[in-house]
């Protein structure tokens, strides 16, 4: 998704390594979705390991 149409926009490959680490980040730890009952994946994820556990 971040990577699609901007190719040319990272002149290393540690920048476009850095970028996508962040991207990922951002996608697990900072993007609510109501399917998830309006957590994050990582929230949603020990929301329900917690749950599992007890």
């Amino acid at each position: 998704e971040m990577f699609y149409g901007f190719e040319k926009t990272f002149k290393t490959m540690n920048e476009l390594e850095q970028s996508i680490k962040e991207y990922i980040h951002c996608y697990n730890h900072d993007r609510i979705k109501t399917v998830l009952k309006n957590h994050t994946p990582i929230e949603y994820r020990n929301m329900v390991l917690n749950k599992a556990v007890q």
